[in-house]
């Protein structure tokens, strides 16, 4: 990863890290003052999220370190171990939130204060500004630990929002329903679950080395295909550490060709690629004769 990848990433996790910080004694506040205990199960999320996104700081700054003699491919393998950790914190809340609501909801209930309801637009409104943040300085560039820390801040919104429709129906149907306060808290234990879900799916993919990347395969495939010394490339694997990819191909070259004019067409292949794919870490290229008559490998 260059430096400024490597600071356009840690900076956005420190915003989010910041920004729970705030929110932590802003819920924690308006819950204990509102009487709403949708509010202090966000203030437990948010503190969480803080947490982890602590953690997520000072693990990329290892991370994101270039490769030296012990680590060749860099180290970039932490950063869906650390996107495992995020994973870890979203089940924790979701369990804690899940167990403190059921409990509560065994308990007499009281209507939330009706400022509570103001104190969560604004929450839900930060926290989707926050989740669009990070979520495009993941896709810029090409983190699965930011996109796991910008839908950590996605569900943090989603909590809120069930907590501003459960304290919003318990105002309009009266007293009586004081406990979709409590309801609304476990709902988003629930969506905290799913979206752990989907975090650890995408870094579990990433580690295994799935093969995931067939858009950026096939614009590799493109690009070999518009040079004229290559005549075909059966294999094309493609790994993703941390930020950075890691392509290996099989490229097919005139059996005639010298080593020498073959070893330089295929770095003439690989500087187009790097050339086009920034985020492509290196290309390894094994060139083979092409057999005319079984157009296959000889």
């Amino acid at each position: 990863m260059n430096r400024t990848s490597n600071s356009t990433t840690k900076s956005a996790v420190l915003f989010g890290l910041f920004s729970n910080l705030a929110l932590i004694a802003i819920k924690a506040v308006a819950g204990i003052l509102g009487n709403s205990f949708a509010l202090l199960a966000d203030a437990v999320e948010s503190a969480t999220d803080a947490l982890s996104s602590l953690f997520l700081w000072l693990g990329l700054r290892y991370a994101q370190r270039p490769p030296d003699e012990n680590h060749p491919y860099g180290h970039g393998r932490l950063e869906p171990l650390l996107t495992f950790l995020v994973v870890a914190f979203l089940l924790g809340s979701a369990l804690s939130i899940g167990i403190q609501g059921y409990f509560n909801l065994k308990k007499p209930q009281t209507l939330p204060e009706p400022f509570t309801l103001l104190v969560l637009v604004g929450i839900i409104a930060w926290k989707e500004i926050t989740f669009h943040y990070i979520r495009l300085k993941a896709k810029k560039h090409h983190s699965s630990v930011l996109q796991a820390e910008a839908w950590h801040h996605r569900s943090d919104a989603l909590s809120s929002l069930f907590a501003l429709v459960g304290i919003g129906l318990a105002w309009i149907l009266g007293s009586d329903f004081a406990w979709l306060d409590e309801a609304a808290a476990m709902i988003s234990a629930l969506i905290l679950v799913l979206n752990a879900y989907r975090i650890f799916r995408k870094a579990f993919s990433e580690i295994m080395d799935e093969d995931v990347y067939q858009p950026l395969a096939n614009r590799i495939l493109e690009i070999g295909q518009g040079l004229p010394f290559i005549m075909g490339i059966p294999t094309c694997r493609i790994r993703k550490l941390g930020t950075r990819y890691y392509v290996d191909l099989h490229i097919w070259v005139d059996p005639t060709m010298s080593v020498a004019q073959s070893h330089a067409h295929a770095h003439a292949l690989k500087d187009c690629i790097m050339a086009d794919q920034p985020h492509i870490q290196d290309v390894l290229i094994h060139v083979e004769p092409y057999d005319k008559e079984r157009n296959t490998h000889s």
